[in-house]
């Protein structure tokens, strides 16, 4: 079996990042799984340049986000887990009560009740205790908590040399080189 994630775009800013993991994951030949939110959607018109057809385009199979009986909403569905990004605390707060309201969140709790990776990219700061304390408790239930932090030390020429380096870090978490990060070589 080809390996498969699932993508989750949420509406917290930094749509390019979920856009880009699946476009890098398609160069990698790894199977993809997109649900999108209605928020996302609106959000795509304030930041990027592309339609909603063209980032379906990118993704292997497409999942409405009201289909809670999709496949990605089975554990019996193998994958090696699920990316979402970006992660809007609104997400990341249904996943961590397990209270879930739509696909995304569905396919999220899925993932971690059958101990896969899911990383969430959560765009939101400054972050108050509340967001914090939830933040620890994906933590520990098994989540990764993978802020899209820039590594200047890669010395990115450009906003989209500095996405692909980040998305190409996220895509690690999962063992999938993507061949465009530029790593740390020590001193």
């Amino acid at each position: 079996m080809a390996q498969r994630i699932i993508v989750g775009i949420s509406g917290a800013s930094g749509i390019v990042y979920g856009v880009r993991a699946l476009a890098m994951l398609r160069d990698c030949g790894v199977e993809t799984h997109l649900v999108i939110t209605k928020s996302a959607e609106l959000t795509l018109h304030h930041e990027l340049d592309m339609s909603l057809d063209e980032i379906k385009a990118l993704a292997t199979e497409v999942h409405p986000i009201r289909n809670v009986g999709a496949s990605i909403a089975s554990g019996s569905f193998r994958t090696a887990g699920m990316l979402i990004a970006p992660c809007s605390v609104r997400t990341m707060a249904e996943i961590a009560t397990g209270v879930t309201s739509t696909l995304l969140t569905r396919a999220a709790d899925v993932v971690l009740k059958e101990r896969r990776r899911l990383v969430l990219v959560v765009r939101e700061t400054p972050l108050h205790t509340g967001h914090l304390r939830t933040l620890t408790q994906l933590s520990e239930m098994g989540a990764v908590i993978a802020p899209p932090v820039p590594a200047f030390y890669a010395q990115p020429e450009s906003l989209d040399a500095m996405v692909t380096q980040t998305v190409g870090r996220l895509l690690d978490l999962f063992d999938i080189d993507s061949g465009q990060v530029r790593r740390w070589q020590g001193e």
